[in-house]
C-alpha cells in the first residue's frame, strides 16, 4: 500500500490537537464481537482499538455485546464507550439506545442516525433529497420479489437501471452478500446470494470508476474529512475476501486523485455525514467515476479498525495517531454526559 501524507493532491485538513490529560485519565470500554457474521473482523477492531488506547495511556477493557454487559455497566461504569461492533449489534442503533437507557456516553452517534445510516436505501433517500449523488436504486424485500414473480420483477429492474448492477443486502457490511451482475442471466442467483444476509435487496445501478474511502473525524471543531483511501481489489470487486485477506486488495493513501477531485470527494463526505446527522466519526464508501464525478455508495457508523481496515490508513496518512484520535473521541463523548 501507498502512504503519503505530505502528498500536495490529499486533501489534508487541520484538525484540532488529540492529546491531553482529559482523556489519559478516563477508564474506556470497548465492544466488540458480538453475534453478527462480522463477529472475527469486530473483535481484530476491538483489539486494535483497545491496544491504540493503551498505547497513549488511557485505561481500556475489551468486553463483549453479551448478557452480562448491562450488569457490569450498572455496578462499575467507565467513563465512555467505544463501539467496535460490526454488523447490526453495532450500527443498528439498538444497542446504542440502550446505552442511552443507561446514561453511558459512547463514540459515535445516536441510536436515531445509526439506525438511518443502517438502512442502505433510507440513507440514499435522505441523501438525494440533500442534492448528494448517489447511484439510483431500487430496494426489493423477499416477499414481494416471490409475490410479483421473480422474472417480471428482474426484468423491470433491468429494463429500469440497465446492466450492470450491484446487488447487496439492504442492511449489513462487509461486502458480506454483494455482488456485481454484468449480464440478466447472473441477476437471480446474486438476489438468491443477497437474500441469504437480508431480507431485502438492494439493486443499484453499477457506477465504474475508483472506489475511495473517506474518513469522517470531528474532534471539536467540526466534521473533518481524512485523506481518501483509494482501493484496488485483485479480482476487481471489494467482497468480504478482499477486504480481509492480506495481498487480496492494494491501497493508496491518499487516492491518485487530482486536487480538485479529491476536494470534491472530501466535501460531499462531509456533506453525506452531516445530512445523516451523524457525529465523531464515520467512514464514507464512493465511487469516482471517469469523468471525476463522485457518487455515495453507503455510510458506515462504526469504521473497521483491523489492520487492513481502512480508517487507520487514512488517519496514518494524515499524519495523525490513530490512539490520539480514539483518545480525543473518548473524551468528547465523556463530557457529554460529564
Amino acid at each position: 500500500m501507498d502512504t503519503n501524507p505530505t502528498d500536495p493532491i490529499a486533501p489534508v485538513l487541520p484538525l484540532p490537537p488529540t492529546t491531553g490529560s482529559t482523556a489519559v485519565e478516563l477508564r474506556v470500554l470497548v465492544l466488540a464481537g458480538g453475534l453478527s457474521y462480522e463477529r472475527d473482523v469486530s473483535l481484530r477492531s476491538g483489539r486494535r482499538a483497545l491496544d491504540a488506547l493503551r498505547s497513549i495511556g488511557i485505561e481500556a477493557e475489551l468486553r463483549d455485546a453479551d448478557a452480562a454487559l448491562l450488569p457490569a455497566l450498572q455496578a462499575d461504569p467507565p467513563d465512555a464507550v467505544v463501539i467496535a461492533l460490526h454488523g447490526a449489534t453495532g450500527e443498528d442503533g439498538s444497542l446504542r439506545g440502550v446505552l442511552d437507557l443507561t446514561g453511558v456516553p459512547y463514540v459515535g452517534c445516536d441510536a436515531r442516525s445509526s439506525r438511518l445510516a443502517w438502512d442502505k436505501p433510507s440513507a440514499k433517500a435522505v441523501l438525494r433529497e440533500a442534492g448528494i449523488p448517489t447511484p439510483d436504486w431500487v430496494a426489493l424485500p423477499h416477499d414481494r420479489f416471490s409475490e410479483l414473480g421473480a422474472v417480471a420483477v428482474l426484468d423491470r429492474i433491468v429494463d429500469r437501471l440497465g446492466l450492470p448492477l450491484m446487488v447487496k443486502p439492504a442492511q449489513g457490511g462487509s461486502g458480506l452478500g454483494a455482488a456485481v451482475v454484468r449480464d440478466s442471466a447472473s441477476l437471480p442467483p446474486a438476489m438468491v446470494g443477497c437474500f441469504a444476509y437480508d431480507t431485502t435487496a438492494l439493486v443499484e445501478r453499477y457506477v465504474p470508476g475508483m472506489d475511495v474511502a473517506v474518513s469522517v473525524v470531528d474532534l471539536g471543531d467540526g466534521p473533518v474529512a481524512l485523506p481518501a483511501v483509494e482501493i484496488v481489489p485483485r479480482d476487481g470487486v471489494y467482497d468480504y475476501a478482499a477486504r480481509y485477506t492480506a495481498g487480496l486488495t492494494t491501497w493508496h493513501t491518499p487516492a491518485r486523485l487530482p486536487a480538485p477531485t479529491a476536494g470534491r470527494v472530501a466535501e460531499i463526505a462531509v456533506a453525506a455525514h452531516t445530512a445523516l446527522g451523524l457525529r465523531d466519526l464515520s467512514r464514507v464508501d464512493l465511487i469516482v467515476d471517469d469523468s471525476g464525478d463522485p457518487h455515495v455508495l453507503e455510510i458506515n457508523v462504526s469504521p473497521g479498525l483491523t489492520e487492513t481496515s481502512l480508517l487507520p490508513l487514512a488517519v496514518r496518512s494524515a499524519g495523525l495517531d490513530l490512539g490520539q484520535v480514539l483518545g480525543a473521541l473518548v473524551a468528547r463523548a465523556a463530557a457529554r454526559l460529564g
